[in-house]
């Protein structure tokens, strides 16, 4: 008879190991709640419930209050940081959840969790019950045997480790699982605060107990010890019994629970559903309640408009022509007029109604989610709430030009504010029709984008939060992807109208709302005369494009493809023995257990050598064949990502690689770039600036780039107001040699390279909230010399000091700091009582307004010198902007012209109160000039 799964899962560790994946990018959803710990638990269950079907199952809690454990000895775990607010506010919800899926909760009053699984699993009938005692925690493996193991969820992974006593005894090396607490007592928890013995550790209490058998038997023979060993043992032995009470996990644990009370049960679906929503879990919903979500055909999810990707459930129809499930106004209770115009009268009429509007709100829907490869299908308008018109665009492309040009007047009207949501798109769409849309944006996605950057932008995200309106899409009217997929043009014109027009005037709703907002959060320059404006920038540049050099690239991939092959080789040759260089397993088995470059190697936490490019780095120095793997890694990545990913993403109408620029997207204010991504291009070493040699002007032209120097330091300067920072850039000195002679207290000529090296990382580390051990890792110096370092920089830049300390006061009183345009990034965990969860607030408390201020200012730039090409009727283009540069097509006759118009308008886009000064550079591509 096969066994039945018996789980027990340990809440808090799992709770924890949630909450921490996400700490760097928490989720938050639009009531400002930190869902992280909620959703990380919940995925995990899942994985649980999906992948091993348990018969039993029941989730165990720790109480509130002192357990035995700190009745006995206070100090256990006082050490530990206070836990979270976030997981606090989580774990009655959790609760709650686990609750709808009829899940027992576990709590005993003066026991761990820890005991009252230990005592379930040693009750359980090992005849009838396999026991799954799920945690990531390492004193589990006491309590596994035969039939009871450790479920371990893999660190950074949906993964699972199954350990049974005899992988916990070989991981361990023990020769019994209850040996567990022997090693834990000897050599102590730090996470537990259980203390051990001082100066033993994991290889030392190995060896004892394979002596001695248990921490009794060690005591009772302390005497047959040699040296310092001997008088730890002797002088601690109150201590390691003491810490082996502590480690032991009860199996006694007086409750009453009965293993046939924890039987799986059907969940509550209607109180999934009601928790999940209002958690705003919405994928979650669909995955938990097995609904299938159609995938959308239109434009990309992060637009969130008519194709955003959220689903409600409608009858599948499969036959044609297709009808609305049940009324449109049976689904949708608001009352409302929505239109569809066909003939050239109403449409000839519509444009009339919209050319005599302040403002109006407009949308496209399209073939395909590329607006550069995609036609169009329809159009909507709406200017009052309410009321909106449809107008189905025709599949021959004559007959299409003719429909869109009867709009051309209001499109082209730039008297008339135009809203939307994801503008960028809908401008771009246009364009393939002739249609150069001008005015006044108001895009509600970049609105949102500035109110809450941390949150989602989609449409149907802002109609459920502001308007408490689930929306629903056309695409679950054109059924699965597939060969029989319909397109848009085969459903009713009608029921497009419904859905498309609703479109419309559901952002004419939210621009309403957002609108206020806008103006109470002081926005009003930031959002009006940079981030909108920036939306015309932006379209350009994606419809302008850039060159690729295919026969360089060809070469490229060519060359590197034979060095990574060479280099390879000589890895496997340094090795003494072949074996798979790609596999970061068998690459630390080699350096660790053949090579061994260094004694104590460092392992992740699933117990593999690591070998990632942070812990390489630090070894760089320990054998050869640790700088051959890191440039083994590099040229893989570039062969991969770049030089033989970028000839598949050249536009077949143009030519060109047209990138995607995101504005709603990092929660700094920096821009980002999709397909491709430029702004991770490596360019430290040789051959990652050999990339930059593809990108070529249009012919007849010249590629010039312009770029901005040392803005976060100048930023900084401005904002610190320290008197050395600000006179050594007004006095334009080199500020990394200003800096080491500042330091080390010598004039700026006898400062070294290796000086300036040393304080060019301080300079830029600081920014970013550098500690004495990231300085020393990075220099590879001492501790002691980067804390010198550090004390000799906040003493040569006392104001830095200031400024950093201010900022992160400002931002615990107001919750938000600011750049220097007033965009705010707001920071939920600034006065956690947490000082991991703290610190990531502080470090943005100092550099969000320093990038977020650089972020700023070159968006400035770009929409002055955008307004000066057109301006002065200029050929040149801007095409690609990297971080702080911006580079453009130049035909050769307006080369000198645009070098100053580049020039002065980045040097003068915000006055600090320092110089903003910028680097200029021509060429045949952009290597040549950058």
């Amino acid at each position: 008879m096969s066994k039945q799964k018996l789980f027990l899962l340990d809440a808090y560790a799992l709770i924890y190991r949630a909450y921490y994946a996400f700490i760097k990018n928490p989720r938050v959803n639009s009531k400002g709640q930190n869902t992280s710990a909620i959703f990380g638990f919940v995925n995990t269950l899942e994985e649980v419930l999906k992948k091993e079907n348990p018969s039993y199952i029941a989730v165990a809690f720790d109480p509130p209050g002192p357990t035995f454990r700190h009745t006995e000895f206070e100090a256990y775990k006082a050490q530990r940081e206070a836990t979270p607010e976030d997981i606090k506010a989580s774990v009655p919800l959790i609760k709650k959840i686990l609750e709808a899926y009829n899940i027992p909760v576990l709590e005993k009053e003066g026991f761990e969790a820890d005991d009252v699984i230990g005592t379930l699993a040693k009750k359980a009938d090992k005849d009838k019950f396999d026991v799954y005692m799920m945690t990531p925690d390492k004193d589990y493996g006491q309590l596994t045997e035969q039939h009871v193991f450790i479920y371990k969820p893999k660190y950074g992974s949906n993964e699972f480790e199954i350990l049974d006593d005899k992988k916990v005894m070989e991981k361990y090396r023990v020769s019994h699982p209850s040996q567990v607490i022997d090693l834990l007592g000897l050599m102590g928890d730090t996470s537990d605060n259980i203390p051990g013995c001082p100066g033993v550790g994991p290889k030392t209490a190995e060896k004892l107990l394979e002596e001695f058998g248990s921490v009794e038997n060690l005591l009772e023979n302390s005497d047959k010890l040699k040296g310092t060993l001997r008088t730890k043992i002797e002088e601690n032995k109150e201590q390691i019994l003491f810490s082996k009470f502590l480690a032991t996990i009860r199996t006694d644990v007086p409750i009453e629970t009965s293993i046939e009370s924890l039987k799986r049960k059907e969940l509550n679906e209607t109180a999934i559903k009601e928790i999940f929503e209002e958690l705003e879990f919405r994928t979650l919903i669909n995955r938990v309640l097995k609904i299938e979500p159609q995938k959308p055909i239109g434009k990309q999810p992060v637009q969130g408009d008519l194709f955003s990707g959220f689903s409600d459930v409608l009858e599948e129809v499969k036959t044609a022509p297709v009808e609305l499930p049940g009324s449109f106004s049976d689904i949708h209770s608001t009352r409302h007029t929505y239109k569809l115009l066909e003939t050239e009268q109403e449409l000839t009429e519509l444009n009339q109604q919209l050319c005599a509007q302040q403002t109006v709100c407009f949308d496209t829907e399209t073939t395909g989610i590329d607006p550069l490869l995609s036609d169009l299908v329809g159009l909507s308008f709406a200017y009052t709430e309410g009321e909106a018109f449809y107008v189905p665009i025709s599949e021959n492309r004559e007959e299409a030009q003719k429909q869109v040009d009867i709009f051309r007047p209001f499109f082209e009207n730039d008297r008339i504010e135009k809203i939307g949501q994801n503008l960028k798109y809908d401008i771009l769409s246009l364009r393939h029709y002739g249609i150069s849309v001008k005015g006044k944006l108001f895009d509600t996605m970049i609105a949102h984008y500035l109110l809450n950057p941390e949150l989602r932008h989609g449409m149907d995200y802002m109609a459920e939060t502001y308007l408490k309106y689930k929306t629903i899409h056309i695409e679950e009217l054109i059924g699965p992807k597939g060969k029989n997929q319909k397109s848009m043009r085969d459903v009713d014109k009608q029921v497009v109208c419904d859905y498309a027009a609703e479109d419309a005037d559901i952002t004419l709703k939210l621009k309403n709302m957002l609108e206020e907002e806008i103006r109470q959060n002081n926005f009003d320059y930031l959002f009006y005369e940079v981030e909108s404006p920036l939306v015309y920038v932006l379209a350009d540049m994606e419809w302008t494009g850039v060159r690729l050099d295919l026969d360089a690239l060809a070469q490229l991939s060519e060359e590197f493809t034979a060095e990574l092959q060479q280099v390879e080789a000589e890895i496997i040759a340094m090795a003494g023995e072949e074996f798979n260089v790609n596999s970061p397993k068998q690459i630390g088995e080699v350096l660790f257990e053949k090579m061994k470059i260094i004694e104590k190697p460092k392992k992740t936490r699933t117990g593999q050598y690591s070998t990632s490019e942070d812990e390489l780095q630090k070894l760089r120095n320990k054998h050869p064949v640790i700088e051959k793997i890191l440039e083994q890694r590099g040229l893989k990545k570039l062969l991969g990502t770049y030089i033989d990913a970028f000839p598949l993403l050249v536009n077949p109408r143009t030519g060109k690689v047209h990138t995607s620029f995101n504005q709603t997207v990092a929660a700094t204010g920096r821009l980002s770039s999709t397909n491709p991504n430029l702004q991770n291009i490596p360019i430290r070493d040789e051959r990652g600036k050999e990339m930059r040699r593809v990108f070529i002007p249009d012919e007849g032209c010249t590629f010039l780039s312009a770029d901005y120097s040392q803005i976060e330091l100048r930023i900084m300067a401005h904002l610190s107001e320290d008197k050395n920072m600000l006179e050594a850039f007004n006095q334009g000195l080199d500020i990394h040699t200003a800096t080491a002679a500042k330091i080390n207290h010598i004039p700026v000529e006898e400062a070294t390279s290796d000086m300036r090296r040393k304080a060019k990382t301080a300079n830029f580390g600081i920014i970013y909230g550098i500690s004495v051990f990231g300085l020393s890792e990075r220099l590879n110096i001492p501790r002691g010399e980067a804390k010198a370092l550090i004390d000799g920089y906040f003493a040569t830049y006392p104001g830095v000091k200031r400024y950093m300390d201010e900022s992160i006061a400002d931002a615990r009183e107001k919750g938000y700091v600011e750049t220097v345009l007033g965009r705010k990034r707001f920071l939920a965990d600034i006065n956690s009582k947490n000082a991991v969860v703290r610190g990531y607030a502080e470090r943005n408390a100092i550099n969000a307004p320093i990038q977020g201020s650089a972020a700023d200012i070159i968006k400035v730039a770009m929409i002055r010198i955008f307004n000066r090409l057109e301006k002065e009727g200029l050929q040149s283009k801007m095409i690609l902007q990297v971080h702080d540069e911006l580079n453009f097509n130049v035909p050769a006759n307006e080369l000198e012209r645009m070098k100053k118009i580049v020039v002065e308008e980045m040097e003068n886009a915000y006055k600090l109160r320092v110089p903003l000064k910028t680097d200029c550079g021509v060429g045949d591509n952009w290597l040549e000039a950058h």
